[in-house]
């Protein structure tokens, strides 16, 4: 089997690329830079048609699409947000246009999508049939997903994958928090009610591959562990699977002073469960904080 997938460097793409290669599968990887063998295939995804040949996907079995910017990369300026469509809402239809162009086409597009298509949420629990929340990250999503139509339209199997924040020790939310939580610096983020919907590195990648490998799966599934954590809870087992203290917090005003918008994806709630994932068949060898913290951490 060969899979293309973009953003292969990064936290999730690294992981899939080695974890495929590792069983058999070859991998292309869509890069920026000029091509450094046969094994990448280049593509800017800000020009026009991506700067993809339609021919390079041509005998490719399968798409994984990661690639997008930072959601939480800086302030969200008129221009920032225009950066954050861009290279999710164009890219995304750029690949879709030139795998529906392929001869042959690639049967399957597996496409990086997010739970902040449902909004907040709060306290309610949603699964893959609510409607589609309200602000910028929600019709960002919305429109995200929208722009795979193409591949659609030419009887690819589509999957749009919405994933929770991936917990990772070396990268992501929670790379990043480890060197204070370490010095004993862990706080509480704002009332700490906001619930997390998470889910381990291992279990993104293994739920990947089942979708990938899944020949009916189609349309949204959620990457969420089932166990969705309050901030508050969250701070607790992550304080306690290191040894440490956490009894900081903070403010809800100090955050939205320092990162104007973006502040409220931290101290918002999205309760999000994986309805139609653990419907299928998968079953997660992370499913709540404690095991997957376990398992990321040294003992």
């Amino acid at each position: 089997m060969r899979v293309a997938v973009s953003a292969a460097s990064g936290l999730i793409g690294s992981a899939l690329a080695a974890d495929l290669a590792v069983n058999g599968t070859e991998v292309i990887r869509l890069v920026r830079r000029r091509p450094a063998g046969e094994s990448e295939v280049g593509w800017d995804p800000q020009a026009p048609g991506g700067g993809l040949d339609p021919a390079a996907l041509g005998g490719v079995d399968a798409v994984v699409h990661l690639s997008g910017a930072p959601i939480a990369g800086g302030r969200w300026t008129r221009a920032r947000k225009a950066v954050l469509r861009s290279s999710r809402v164009a890219a995304t239809a750029a690949l879709a246009t030139a795998m529906a162009a392929a001869d042959p086409a690639p049967g399957v597009l597996l496409c990086a999508s997010a739970i902040g298509y449902y909004g907040q949420t709060g306290d309610r629990a949603v699964d893959e049939g609510a409607p589609a929340g309200q602000g910028f990250l929600a019709e960002l999503v919305r429109d995200w997903e929208a722009a795979a139509e193409p591949a659609r339209a030419a009887g690819i199997r589509v999957v749009s994958f919405r994933s929770g924040v991936v917990l990772a020790a070396g990268g992501g939310m929670l790379g990043r928090l480890l060197p204070p939580f370490r010095l004993g610096l862990g706080a509480r983020i704002g009332s700490g009610r906001q619930y997390l919907s998470w889910i381990s590195l291992a279990d993104e990648v293994a739920a990947i591959r089942f979708l990938l490998d899944s020949a009916e799966a189609a349309g949204p599934f959620n990457l969420t562990a089932p166990r969705p954590v309050t901030n508050a809870e969250f701070t607790r087992a992550l304080a306690q699977a290191l040894g440490r203290p956490a009894v900081l917090a903070l403010p809800s005003g100090l955050l939205r002073a320092a990162l104007g918008e973006v502040a409220s994806e931290l101290l918002g709630s999205a309760r999000v469960l994986p309805a139609r994932l653990e419907a299928a068949g998968f079953t997660f060898r992370h499913p709540d904080i404690m095991t997957a913290l376990g398992g990321l951490l040294p003992g």
